[in-house]
């Protein structure tokens, strides 16, 4: 990569106004040139080893300032440049927030930013999983986009309509840790606790904590992963459908688990409401089955979507699982897609219970009813007893480091002022009064 500050040695996204380029250099102000950077700013928060890519806010925010900058008076007759520094990771997600822009503002193909960017640079390191050790998939910047430019053709992805500030404050353990994956289809979430309390540094909420939220916009169904910690009969006695899916934390799901729930989710009147422990690994999985059939999602595409939206998502032997049944996913996609458009819309149901292919998983009257009677008697993982399951760690992790990026722009804060005031009264003590520094200080801060 030539490192030369002359914006012509850059990738050229639009002509002769927006370029990206590496610096490892902070590139010098020229009247003609407007530079900036992102690596400080949109940080992403990792798990382990993750660390990208940037998440659906921090991409709305790129987004929203570089569509600022482009129609900046002052910048009218300036090139434009996103430069990343020497950071390899930080360089991947800058190269994903200026590709997607691409995809989602300048409408091009996946394929054609993605080698336009790597002219700029000989490669950027493929996105890893929230996984503790050996990493065994890798997520492109191409996965990235095309997911990104997926989610724009299906509707899962629209700025217009995009609430930032619903996002952040929902995605927080505190205020229930829940994205929306596809809106108003499926939602993510945290298994709630019978209790609401704070166990392993994580804040746990009972089910009812959901409830208004759940109804205002109209999720009619749960499905739980995890075994049974709380009494899904305080979801079914407010008129929500429940149903229990259970296999181990950090595992992948059977065939018949993937066929009931592609039924359940099929014949939900609502949207659905999809937990397990953090709401992370075998969530995401099952979520990424139903995209792959029903819109013909790769498994790259699918688990970029869903840790755009929910980053942490699908862990470990999940990924390959999702890889190894994109191909019969595909093929039932299809089928499925062919026998509503013979049969007509008004058989959608019919035909989904025809296409799950096996009795024994069908959601009968009588099953449901069964289902919620065992509900009521609670039982733990037997295999959680005395140790934390990887959903218990990422669980906790999620909520320190948040706590972490709160604490942090408030303890600068209190810095500055502390400062202020140190400096207010030094010089008054040398001068005798205060306004003037106080007046400088207060025009810092504005600043």
């Amino acid at each position: 990569m030539n490192n030369s500050r002359d914006p012509s040695h850059a990738v050229e996204i639009i002509r002769d106004r927006l370029y990206f380029t590496v610096q490892c250099v902070t590139p010098k102000t020229v009247p003609d040139t407007h530079y900036f950077c992102m690596d400080d700013e949109l940080v992403y928060e990792n798990f382990y080893s993750d660390f990208g890519p940037l998440n659906l806010a921090m991409l709305y925010r790129y987004c929203y300032k570089l569509n600022r900058k482009l129609k900046s008076f002052t910048m009218s007759r300036k090139k434009i440049v996103h430069y990343s520094g020497c950071d390899q990771k930080k360089q991947a997600n800058a190269a994903f927030l200026i590709g997607s822009y691409a995809v989602i503002y300048l409408k091009r193909a996946p394929e054609e930013i993605y080698r336009l960017l790597l002219t700029g640079n000989a490669s950027y390191p493929p996105f890893r999983d929230a996984a503790f050790g050996t990493c065994t998939f890798n997520l492109t910047l191409l996965d990235c986009f095309f997911a990104v430019q997926k989610a724009l053709q299906y509707g899962f992805l629209d700025f217009s309509k995009f609430d930032i500030n619903e996002y952040e404050h929902y995605e927080r353990a505190e205020n229930g840790d829940f994205n929306w994956i596809i809106p108003g289809k499926f939602l993510a979430f945290s298994g709630p606790h019978p209790k609401t309390r704070v166990e392993n540094g994580y804040p746990h909420h009972a089910p009812e904590a959901y409830f208004a939220y759940f109804k205002k916009h109209s999720i009619t169904t749960i499905i739980r992963l995890n075994k049974k910690i709380y009494d899904a009969k305080r979801f079914t006695d407010v008129g929500f459908e429940h149903y229990d899916l259970f296999f181990v934390d950090g595992s992948t799901p059977s065939d018949a688990i993937v066929n009931k729930f592609l039924n359940i989710c099929e014949n939900a009147e609502g949207a659905i409401a999809v937990h397990c422990k953090a709401g992370l690994g075998r969530t995401g999985t099952l979520i990424a089955c139903y995209m792959m059939k029903h819109y013909r999602m790769t498994a790259g595409e699918s688990i970029a979507w869903i840790r755009i939206c929910r980053p942490g998502s699908v862990i470990g032997p999940q990924q390959q699982f999702l890889v190894n049944k994109e191909p019969r996913l595909w093929v039932e996609g299809d089928i499925y897609r062919k026998k509503l458009k013979e049969q007509g819309n008004k058989h959608k149901t019919a035909v989904t219970l025809i296409l799950s292919g096996v009795d024994d998983i069908s959601i009968s009257d009588h099953q449901n009813k069964m289902s919620r009677k065992e509900d009521t008697e609670l039982y733990s993982d037997e295999d959680d007893v005395g140790r934390l399951t990887q959903g218990d760690k990422l669980r906790a992790l999620k909520s320190k480091r948040q706590a972490r990026s709160i604490a942090s722009p408030l303890s600068w804060l209190l810095a500055m002022l502390v400062s202020t005031l140190c400096s207010i009264v030094i010089w008054w003590i040398v001068c005798g009064s205060p306004l003037p520094i106080l007046l400088f200080c207060l025009d810092g801060l504005r600043k």
